[in-house]
């Protein structure tokens, strides 16, 4: 009996070669990796993009950035800054509200996450229409229009994301539970991300 035991033991023990399967709880979701991957590719793409506005800077004319007669407008730039640090606090107030469970929370803070966001971009196309100098006025304003340019087209698509989230929100689709609000926690992730970016791109084109 003794041996037949040990003989069954073995025999199930064969069906489990190699290490055991890792608990759910230490995988990393698919669409939180998707995005985090996302953005691994657009932080090397905003790489290319620094990379040759500090190439244009030191080569064409270092004395003087911007060259004449180009100005920027620091203040406003600085007011639309504080515009996007905001939503990044209120995206987070709703994640936060949602798994607390309080959905009057969540739908305040996506809409409110909206709002700023979509008032940082319509200062930023004003911006632009004031500017007084295009793309094609030399390489600063083709660096310049890229750049913010490509930041405002992140932003649009985050506008995008969160237009979703939030009419998800209002039908009742989220909750508390971890799998529950990977909705509103996946453009968070987006969304901290663009105003990252534009806080670097904001010291780097405005202030340096």
């Amino acid at each position: 009996m003794e041996s037949a035991t040990v003989t069954v033991g073995h025999g199930h023990a064969d069906h489990h070669h190699g290490p055991p399967e890792a608990n759910q709880s230490s995988r990393i979701d698919r669409q939180t990796l998707g995005i985090l991957l996302f953005i691994v590719s657009e932080v090397m793409l905003f790489g290319a993009f620094f990379a040759s506005y500090f190439f244009l800077r030191v080569v064409v004319d270092p004395a003087s950035w911007p060259p004449e007669p180009f100005e920027l407008p620091k203040a406003v730039a600085g007011m639309n800054t504080a515009i996007l640090i905001s939503s990044s606090f209120t995206v987070h107030y709703a994640l936060e509200s949602i798994r607390r469970g309080n959905r009057t929370g969540l739908k305040l803070g996506l809409v409110a996450t909206w709002l700023l966001g979509a008032t940082f971009l319509f200062i930023q196309i004003n911006e632009y229409v004031h500017l007084g100098f295009s793309a094609r006025d030399f390489s600063f304003g083709s660096i310049f229009y890229c750049l913010t340019g490509l930041h405002g087209a992140h932003v649009f698509v985050g506008l995008m994301l969160l237009s979703f989230a939030t009419i998800r929100a209002f039908r009742g689709h989220f909750g508390p539970a971890e799998k529950d609000h990977l909705g509103v926690e996946v453009p968070g992730i987006y969304w901290h991300f663009v105003d990252v970016m534009w806080i670097i791109v904001y010291v780097t084109v405005y202030i340096l």
